[in-house]
């Protein structure tokens, strides 16, 4: 514990961030990489496939949502009881995060079990469509528990500052979904040829393997925070420290499920092209707000340490820092999608329909990628600081309350283009917010 806290408390802030950022940006790299390419995989099956993982990505994105925005609230806590020193609340708070997620599994099996045919009906007529949709999301629904516990260990190693396993982790699940998933899709190595239902076999194999191997992994070498249900008996207080974060913090990563059901809903009345479009970039931004999102990680345990510990200079150090390297990086994404978007596009066998929405779509909607740096940096930080209402009132003016019905006023007048237009729009004015947010709240702050 005593290496942690010299880590944490006193090495140079940037070079802190960037070695504690680095193995979450790598891993979720593989997972961007595993996401383009399974899309990849599905759209060769035909357009109706890659359709019908579109409209289950709510679904999927929702077990995401409650098993990171979990994450990060038992992350927050976990941290700042290490930075008070308080080894007894580090311990309960893991206690109660592993009965917790057994929980959430639970619910998720019967979400699969009974709410997936009502959710997709509302989407699609098309009898195929439907089937593969309801099939791919009531497995990866109902076998969720592998993602709910590696996210569990990931964010517990996270927390005292070991960012390396959790890349360990991600890696594995990733790669291996990436090989299983041909082996699935189209039959391969005397496996039956299973199509979309295979994409879901391959994820929730991968998922439950990177499970096992992280549960292992934070039994027998985390000694920092260890699992003890001696004397074990339900601390409110604790409950209410984790979700305090943790609800805020899983509507906000529900927050692109809810915008991609939504905008489904208006691009429905243009064609199931435009549906398969957006299912897209949805994917392809990975590959860019995952590297951020990485610096955000680093960033999380360093503030809650120093929080905890009643070093504003350092917070703040931390948090400008945060800015620039993840300001870098979705400066590379905004150029990447501005050059080479034909490219990107031909990635996915793109027809010539798809390619004319698929191009300016991205170019206009990358011009917000890097102010929405601001955003996403200021909503971590109040995470970090156990103040997630604050990040969710970020998170919903990024991703519903402004576009939603800018893009069901604007596709009147300006057609779909006029859907894109408002994500750089709410990017600003959610950054401008946060700012303002972030400012009032250090001002009352007593440190």
């Amino acid at each position: 514990m005593k290496q942690t806290e010299n880590i944490m408390g006193t090495k140079k802030v940037l070079p802190l961030l960037v070695s504690m950022s680095i193995p979450p940006m790598v891993s979720m790299m593989i997972q961007a990489l595993y996401n383009i390419v399974d899309s990849m995989y599905v759209a060769r099956v035909s357009e109706n496939a890659l359709t019908a993982v579109s409209l289950a990505y709510p679904l999927q994105n929702l077990i995401l949502a409650v098993s990171v925005g979990f994450g990060i609230g038992l992350n927050a806590c976990v941290a700042r009881a290490l930075g008070a020193k308080n080894v007894k609340e580090t311990e309960a708070a893991a206690a109660h995060g592993m009965i917790l997620t057994a929980v959430h599994s639970i619910l998720f099996i019967l979400v699969g079990l009974l709410l997936v045919k009502p959710f997709i009906g509302m989407f699609t007529q098309d009898a195929q469509i439907y089937k593969m949709s309801c099939e791919y999301a009531s497995i990866v629904l109902c076998f969720s528990f592998g993602s709910m516990y590696h996210l569990f260990a990931e964010k517990i190693f996270q927390s005292v500052g070991n960012m390396v396993l959790p890349m360990f982790f991600q890696a594995i699940g990733a790669v291996l979904n990436i090989i299983l998933d041909p082996i699935m899709i189209f039959g391969l190595l005397g496996f039956p040829a299973m199509g979309v239902k295979g994409a879901a076999v391959a994820t929730v194999t991968a998922q439950i393997t990177a499970g096992i191997i992280a549960m292992v992994c934070y039994l027998k070498k985390c000694t920092q925070v260890k699992l003890d249900f001696h004397g074990f008996r339900f601390d409110w207080e604790i409950v209410k420290k984790i979700y305090m974060v943790g609800i805020p913090s899983a509507i906000m990563i529900s927050m692109p499920s809810l915008l991609v059901g939504a905008l489904n809903s208006i691009l429905a009345a243009f064609s199931g092209t435009a549906i398969a479009a957006f299912g897209l970039y949805i994917k392809i931004q990975s590959f860019v707000y995952m590297p951020a999102n990485g610096v955000v990680q680093g960033m999380r345990p360093i503030m809650s340490y120093n929080y905890g510990a009643g070093s504003r200079k350092r917070m703040m150090e931390t948090l400008k820092s945060s800015l620039q390297v993840a300001g870098a990086i979705m400066f590379l994404g905004t150029v990447l999608f501005l050059a080479c978007p034909e490219w990107i596009m031909k990635l996915f066998d793109a027809g010539d329909e798809m390619m004319r929405l698929g191009v300016p779509m991205l170019r206009i909607i990358s011009l917000g990628f890097v102010v929405s740096t601001v955003g996403c940096v200021l909503s971590g930080s109040f995470e970090a600081l156990g103040q997630g209402l604050h990040s969710l009132l970020i998170s919903i003016l990024r991703q519903l309350v402004i576009i939603v019905p800018l893009s069901a006023l604007f596709c009147r007048i300006w057609g779909i283009y006029g859907v894109w237009v408002t994500f750089p729009l709410a990017e600003a004015i959610a950054a401008a917010a946060a700012v303002i947010l972030f400012k009032r709240y250090m001002k009352r702050s007593e440190m």
